[in-house]
């Protein structure tokens, strides 16, 4: 759960920080959160939840 807030407080930021800086529609931020919430209902959503999780452990993983 910590991951799943983290990883939705960050994403949050960046598609903020795009909005504002880089020239980024908010029509397109706004079909990015619908995007977002199709995938989480449908059957691919384990599949990107454990991808997304793998992603994490392997950064974790690295020292610097």
């Amino acid at each position: 759960m910590v991951l799943s807030v983290s990883a939705v407080l960050l994403l949050g930021v960046i598609t903020v920080l795009l909005v504002k800086k880089n020239g980024l529609k908010a029509g397109h931020a706004v079909v990015c959160v619908m995007l977002g919430f199709y995938l989480a209902g449908s059957s691919m959503a384990p599949t990107i939840d454990e991808l997304g999780t793998s992603v994490a452990d392997v950064i974790g993983d690295i020292r610097f």
